[in-house]
């Protein structure tokens, strides 16, 4: 994950975690300081969730300023008059079509039939119920968990950047930058004590996860989430991929010795920075912070997992922290891919219309579009709508029921 500086977070799509990780609980890691937000259920978190997970939380933290913000000034032209605005619209369509052309990058109509019957939620579960669909990944940010009660990262207001003064950062993100952990590390975990995990219950989103699994559909879940929400769900550990690490272990940073999850718990809930019994370092929570590498089962998975998928479903994710939100790309060309969220992300701006040129990102446009549908709204929402289109109402329901009651 690249480091930010107190003014601007460099995006980078190397194996580091660009955005931090996402702070489900993200436990929390870092999403990043993107202007893309998270919000509720957006910002899948996710897949940054980082915040989107990280760091502490995490959809992965740390999420990168896709750089698709960039505004079209027109040059002073006046924003408000809609026959400029349209002419320009047909320009660059036209434009873009040339490229596609010229650069050979769009397929005849002919070469590639419709993936789905319908190029919406019904096409989606007609193909689930198809006998076809035997392999679905998810990818989750932030915004399946903050109906539990855990803020995501970017919304204005409500979200952890927002509301992080009392700790006299440099920078907000700075409670989970790596360099900054090792000078002060009574920041993060002050503000990890308040978001431990146990201290929240799994959302209706965690268990329609938990049901693709008990029917026989998940080939894997990727979470940028740090809040460990996924195993208190009962989705099985091998099923799991935390992109951004969790609370569950930790590892001193000095002599590298392992201490387990209740260890480290008491020390934070004694308000204690956690020192190494043998050398006295910091011992940190193996959660993905900005600065360093994402987990080495993180790359060997995704090597073979998307290869094999037929549904990908992306939930509550800004799919703006990297390299989290290249994965919708890694699916085969003809895979459908089904977005749950309050916003349609990495659609827009100039680095999303590159991505379109190439054959990559998501594109919703009706004439266009083959296989990316958006259902817009709350995850958990989202999840109920899916499930009882699928007759699965009843089985989801008794998911969080005796989920609660474990709880």
């Amino acid at each position: 994950m690249a480091s930010p500086s107190s003014k601007k977070l460099e995006s980078d799509s190397s194996q580091s975690r660009t955005a931090g990780a996402d702070l489900n609980s993200e436990g929390a890691v870092a999403d990043g300081k993107s202007a893309a937000s998270d919000s509720g259920d957006a910002g899948a978190d996710a897949v940054g969730a980082t915040a989107d997970g990280g760091g502490a939380t995490a959809d992965g933290g740390g999420a990168t300023a896709d750089g698709g913000g960039a505004t079209a000034d027109g040059g002073g032209a006046a924003a408000d008059d809609s026959g400029v605005a349209e002419a320009d619209a047909g320009v660059f369509e036209s434009l873009m079509s040339l490229i596609e052309q010229k650069l050979k990058l769009k397929k005849s109509d002919g070469e590639e039939p419709p993936v789905l019957q319908s190029v919406d939620v019904a096409g989606v579960v007609a193909f689930m119920q198809s006998g076809r669909c035997k392999n679905i990944i998810t990818m989750a940010g932030a915004g399946i968990s903050t109906s539990a009660g855990i803020p995501d990262f970017r919304s204005p207001g409500s979200g952890l950047y927002s509301n992080l003064q009392k700790y006299d950062l440099p920078y907000p993100e700075a409670i989970f930058e790596l360099g900054f952990f090792r000078q002060n590390p009574q920041p993060f975990f002050t503000l990890a004590k308040e978001l431990y995990p146990g201290s929240f219950n799994p959302t209706p989103s965690h268990f329609f996860v938990k049901l693709l699994e008990e029917k026989g559909l998940l080939l894997r879940h990727y979470t940028q989430n740090i809040d460990t929400l996924e195993h208190v769900a009962g989705i099985s550990e091998s099923k799991l991929i935390e992109a951004h690490g969790s609370f569950r272990t930790a590892h001193c940073l000095g002599c590298r010795k392992s201490y387990n999850q209740d260890w480290i718990k008491d020390e934070v809930f004694a308000d204690r920075v956690p020192s190494c019994e043998s050398c006295g370092a910091v011992v940190k929570p193996d959660i993905v912070f900005f600065g360093e590498a994402l987990p080495d089962r993180f790359y060997k998975a995704v090597a073979t997992d998307f290869r094999k998928c037929d549904l990908l479903i992306v939930m509550g994710t800004s799919l703006t922290v990297q390299p989290f939100a290249s994965l919708i790309d890694n699916v085969p060309p003809k895979c459908p891919r089904l977005l749950i969220n309050r916003d349609a992300v990495g659609v827009t701006g100039v680095a999303a219309t590159l991505q379109r040129l190439m054959g990559k990102g998501q594109a919703f446009q009706p004439s266009k579009n083959k296989r990316d549908v958006a259902l817009i709204g709350d995850c958990d929402d989202g999840c109920f709508t899916l499930a009882r289109q699928l007759g699965w109402q009843d089985d989801l329901q008794r998911l969080i029921t005796e989920g609660k009651k474990k709880s």
